[in-house]
């Protein structure tokens, strides 16, 4: 059936060729084929038997073909190098000896190469999507080659042009880790490469997972260490004092590593400096509320918020400053800065987190049913924290928030308690003690 098979093949071939000869090419509309009609007519023909083999399966019958088609008329048509990949990946598969696979697998990845330079530019691929195929093909066939693989993902990569796929930057970024953990390259080459490559997630909401690889794959090798990040920046920053972008970027790193050396600290003042921000200041108001210096820490907020003109920079500095303060037990300054902000926003969860503590707080200075009252209070506040946080501030304080609903109910007046003090469930009280002090609630009983 195989021999029939073949024959009616052949046959097809032949009549196709006899086809072929007999056309006019010399038409403009042939001349990617070749510059003469004649070679235009054997190009074709090399293509008409390039593509019936391919489809059969026969790739060793379609491998001349190819060769012609490669080495006469690349630019003719873009099929030439899909079956190009076709064949080679099967003679790879097929191949007997290593010497043999590797001179396969150099002809396969030739086949993208020529693709990118011939069809590269306006096709259906670009250049940066078939570059980024071939990377993985690099990947596939050369493991153990892993300088070759850094190369190529790179040259996909810079041929995007700023917009490389988050999850070709992602294999790549994984790969050049585990290279550092193999003793292939310095840690100062992965921490280089976090920083070029971090702003093509920025703005990408569908690239957040691919962003989270990346930032796991950087977090996990071992790179980032303050150790290394100090013996880098301290070189870099003895050359080059002043540098707004080193500064920047040896912030942004070692505030990441959660760096709380002298030097992280020297930097951080620095680069504030330098370049005075809401972001840098509340970089450094966690660095100094981790050492406990909380006066410091809101003395970097007030300063940024003395000069702050964006509302919504306003209000996270303002927020910023209430937990401080809290921390600090420091609470009619919390209450206040909240409240400054709520003003900006009144849909600030975080803020109405920050408040509803401030009057739990100070509900324990407050004596007998005007303490407990104060609770009443606190639980609103807090049911409006829960009501408003954002996802990010829900994974951070939301369990939190939900623990404190409990605890300020247990903290309600009895309905004994209520009655003697000739109030009933429903009715309207003002707190009168505490920070909460003035606040209208709701008489419930414990």
């Amino acid at each position: 059936m195989k021999k029939v098979q073949y024959l009616l093949t052949a046959a097809f071939a032949l009549a196709g060729a006899t086809a072929v000869a007999q056309q006019d090419f010399s038409g403009p509309q042939f001349a990617r084929y070749g510059e003469t009609v004649e070679e235009r007519a054997a190009n074709i023909q090399a293509s008409n038997f390039l593509a019936e083999a391919v489809k059969n399966k026969r790739y060793d019958e379609a491998l001349p073909h190819l060769r012609q088609l490669v080495n006469d008329r690349p630019q003719a048509s873009v099929n030439i190098f899909k079956y190009g990949k076709l064949i080679y990946r099967n003679k790879i598969n097929r191949s007997k000896s290593r010497d043999e696979k590797y001179a396969y697998v150099d002809s396969l990845l030739m086949m993208y190469d020529m693709q990118a330079e011939y069809f590269g530019q306006g096709g259906r691929e670009s250049a940066a999507d078939i570059l980024g195929n071939k990377a993985k093909e690099v990947l596939l066939y050369r493991s153990a080659d892993r300088e070759g693989i850094r190369n190529a993902f790179r040259e996909a990569i810079a041929a995007a042009d700023g917009q490389a796929d988050p999850e070709l930057v992602v294999i790549y970024y994984k790969n050049l880790c585990d290279d550092y953990q193999n003793d292939e390259v310095t840690a100062d080459e992965v921490i280089a490469e976090y920083e070029r490559l971090s702003p093509l997630f920025e703005g990408n909401a569908a690239a957040a997972e691919s962003k989270q690889q990346f930032d796991a794959a950087f977090g996990l090798s071992g790179a980032a260490s303050c150790e290394n990040l100090e013996r880098l920046f301290a070189a870099k920053l003895a050359a080059a004092p002043d540098d707004e972008a080193v500064l920047s970027q040896a912030v942004s790193l070692m505030s990441r590593a959660k760096c709380n050396s002298d030097f992280y600290f020297q930097v951080a003042e620095k680069y504030y400096e330098v370049k005075p921000s809401a972001e840098t200041a509340m970089a450094l108001a966690q660095v100094f509320q981790n050492e406990g210096d909380y006066d410091k820490a809101v003395k970097y907020l007030n300063e940024a918020l003395a000069v702050e003109t964006d509302p919504l920079e306003k209000e996270k500095l303002l927020v910023r400053i209430g937990i401080v303060e809290l921390v600090a037990n420091r609470i009619p300054a919390a209450a206040a800065s909240v409240r400054q902000a709520l003003d900006l926003n009144p849909e600030n969860g975080l803020a109405y987190f920050v408040l509803a503590q401030c009057y739990a707080s100070s509900a324990a200075s407050c004596a007998g049913f005007a303490g407990q009252a104060a609770f009443w209070a606190a639980y609103d506040t807090m049911s409006k924290a829960v009501n408003y946080m954002s996802d990010e501030d829900e994974s951070s304080y939301g369990n939190s928030a939900r623990a404190s609903l409990a605890a300020y109910r247990n903290r309600f007046p009895t309905s004994e308690e209520c009655f003697f003090n000739e109030l009933k469930e429903g009715d309207r009280y003002t707190v009168s003690c505490g920070t909460a002090s003035g606040v209208a609630t709701t008489v419930r009983s414990r």
